[in-house]
């Protein structure tokens, strides 16, 4: 994982904030305010100088100050162990027993690798005559004093999310001491948070070689295969668990993921009811188990469900927003008022937040209060583009990239080469584009399987990219050019191996994933004969419904007016380069012929496909099969129009997108197509 490491020098802050622990640890904490309290008005959220501050005013016995500066800090860093642990230890300084045991206790669950903690719990349980939970802080403290000091120190730190200097002082160690399961491990968790999966993948497999009953080390190695879309792989893993520990939560909710993941919504739900019934008081299972109920179709338990997850826990606007995103559901007067105020609570957290922002939006644009569902629709965006990394530059290279590499004359030379297999069915485009219900159409059919957005592709194309985080000159698709015929065939091969836990025997099948549109010729050079698909939408409408749409993961793109417009400009230039290297090769539908001319577009589908003419097609609201994306519920209807044009109830709010989408309002449908 050498691209994880980051030896930047560090800066002027980091010095300072470094100068003034050394000064702490001579106990000079006198000295300590006198700097650290400029530097706080400079940086008034730096969390380093305010801890800094704390742990100088209760050594001075500035209790009252440390408590306030705490407040301050947990305000910004709610999470921040090494925080909570300083509460802890104001409070002993009060003689508070109660409420120190509170806070070390939520500095441990956040930080298990906190030995001060530790031992202030086993003599605060020692005091208040809490034996059990004495031996079990005790027991804790020996843990962690048999561990290498540098192991602690870096697992804590990744606790509270310094990742870097984490990284670099495990990474030392291993270099010193050689192989050691512990911190082998802590350096997969480091990749595991930073998206470096394979390296993770790898590490995790070293330490389970190394000691084969590690079972939090299993459990991260179960995880990371899940991540990677290797669920039959992950749930090997985790039966290894359950026999070990067959009534542990954490490997029950893991199995439930792996078995989603493989389609196996019955051991799920299976799964989650004995969760529910073991953990009452857990809003996260109810919650788990709704997704499952709405991805079967069985709406009303879902509802139940998510209301059960609410009632738990009123302000977990991930259950809000679950209610809202089943599309039919119309929230209650009373509801709405919970919402309205746990978002405008002070104290809600940003994802809850914005999660109840877009549950909102719904919830209003139902009622026909448009002006107020704008307002939450354009928070919630602003709140979630607020954590995101996304960079339209880095799909706009990519684009360019293609054009570059996929010219006619290169596609020519290679002419049928990669797996000559048909089975597979490409649906791409952009979210909201319609390609839910060309999927429910084609799933309709005798010889066609629908399966869900798979990963594969993508996972390809990670692969083939290889270690080169350049994203300016990315090394993917450059590097197709490198391949032999005999590459592409094997690519070809393993897709249709891979995909294989998905299908039950049907001859065709259908990878619904939307964002293959920027593969379309790795696509087509492993897997000739695999009929591609582009679902497209008029851009006002397939922009705005991403706009109001949170997505359970990625589409990053969709947090914002400029963005989600340079994306879907980006997609029609590069759809066109595909049209013009490869004609023929893939089949545009339109969301609107399709609710114009249900019946002539199934045939046009099917006639694509290579399949015989099936009126069950036509009435694809009847077929029962698992459906896990927003649009489940709208599938499982008839044909309807209300939906083509909700955008023109909000247009006085949308002249940004407009102007943003530009030309693309005409070039997305040429006038012979």
């Amino acid at each position: 994982m050498d691209q994880l490491a980051e030896t930047t020098r560090p800066s002027v802050l980091e010095q300072e904030v470094a100068r003034l622990r050394r000064l702490q640890q001579e106990d000079r904490h006198a000295d300590v305010l006198v700097d650290v309290e400029p530097l706080v008005r400079d940086y008034p959220e730096n969390r380093d100088l305010l801890l800094i501050l704390a742990v100088s005013q209760r050594h001075l016995v500035r209790i009252a100050e440390a408590l306030a500066t705490l407040d301050r800090l947990e305000a910004l860093q709610p999470r921040f162990s090494r925080a909570l642990q300083e509460r802890g230890l104001c409070h002993v300084a009060q003689r508070d027993a109660p409420r120190a045991i509170e806070a070390l206790l939520r500095a441990v669950n956040i930080n298990p690798a906190l030995p001060m903690s530790w031992r202030m719990l086993e003599r605060l349980y020692g005091m208040t005559g809490e034996a059990q939970s004495a031996a079990m802080a005790a027991a804790h403290v020996a843990t962690l004093k048999a561990l290498p000091s540098d192991v602690v120190t870096a697992t804590s730190l990744f606790s509270d999310g310094d990742l870097a200097p984490a990284e670099q002082i495990v990474r030392a160690f291993l270099l010193r001491h050689g192989n050691h399961p512990e911190a082998m491990r802590l350096l997969a968790r480091i990749g595991m948070a930073r998206d470096v999966l394979d390296d993770a993948e790898i590490l995790l497999e070293a330490v389970l070689v190394l000691a084969p009953d590690y079972l939090a080390a299993r459990f991260d190695y179960a995880q990371t295969l899940i991540n990677r879309q290797k669920h039959q792989l992950a749930a090997e893993q985790i039966q290894f668990l359950l026999e070990a520990d067959p009534r542990n939560l954490d490997y029950r909710s893991l199995a439930a993921t792996a078995a989603v993941g493989l389609g196996d919504h019955a051991r799920a739900l299976e799964l989650y009811e004995g969760m529910r019934a073991d953990a009452p008081q857990s809003a996260d299972v109810p919650l788990w188990m709704g997704h499952a109920l709405k991805t079967v179709g069985r709406v009303p338990e879902a509802i139940d469900a998510y209301r059960a997850a609410a009632s738990i826990r009123p302000d977990f606007g991930d259950a809000y927003w679950s209610l809202a995103n089943l599309k039919t559901y119309r929230f209650r007067d009373e509801e709405i008022s919970l919402m309205r105020e746990q978002e405008a609570s002070p104290a809600i957290g940003l994802v809850d937040r914005y999660h109840l922002c877009f549950a909102l939006g719904k919830a209003l644009e139902d009622r026909g209060e448009t002006e107020e569902s704008w307002l939450y629709y354009k928070r919630g965006n602003a709140l979630k583009r607020s954590e995101s990394r996304y960079r339209p530059e880095i799909m706009e290279t990519n684009t360019r990239k293609q054009r570059e590499v996929f010219t006619r004359a290169f596609l020519d030379r290679r002419a049928a080469w990669g797996d000559p297999r048909p089975d597979p069915i490409f649906i791409v485009g952009l979210p909201r584009s319609g390609s839910t219900l060309i999927e429910q159409i084609l799933a309709s059919h005798s010889q066609v399987e629908g399966t869900q957005e798979l990963p594969n592709v993508q996972a390809f194309v990670l692969d083939l990219q290889g270690r080169d985080h350049d994203f300016d000159d990315p090394r993917y698709p450059g590097v197709l050019a490198d391949l032999d015929e005999a590459t592409f065939a094997r690519l070809g091969a393993q897709y249709l191996a891979d995909t294989r836990t998905y299908r039950s025997g049907k001859p065709s099948f259908i990878d619904k994933m939307p964002n293959n549109f920027r593969h379309i010729g790795l696509i087509h050079l492993m897997l000739p004969n695999a009929r591609i698909i582009d679902a497209r939408r008029d851009p006002m409408s397939c922009c705005f419904s991403n706009l109001k749409q949170l997505f359970a993961q990625g589409q990053e793109f969709a947090y914002s007016v400029e963005d989600i417009a340079r994306y879907y400009r980006t997609y029609l230039d590069l759809m066109d380069h595909w049209d013009e290297v490869l004609p023929g090769r893939i089949l545009r539908v339109f969301h609107e012929d399709v609710i114009d001319d249900l019946e002539g577009s199934v045939r046009r589908l099917l006639d694509h496909c290579g399949l015989d003419f099936e009126p069950r097609c036509v009435e694809f609201h009847r077929t029962e099969r698992s459906v896990r994306t927003p649009s489940s519920e709208q599938v499982r209807q008839p044909i309807f129009r209300d939906g083509l044009d909700q955008w023109t109830k909000y247009e006085p709010w949308l002249t940004p997108l407009k102007e943003a989408l530009g030309k693309a309002l005409i070039d997305y449908r040429p006038p012979d197509r």
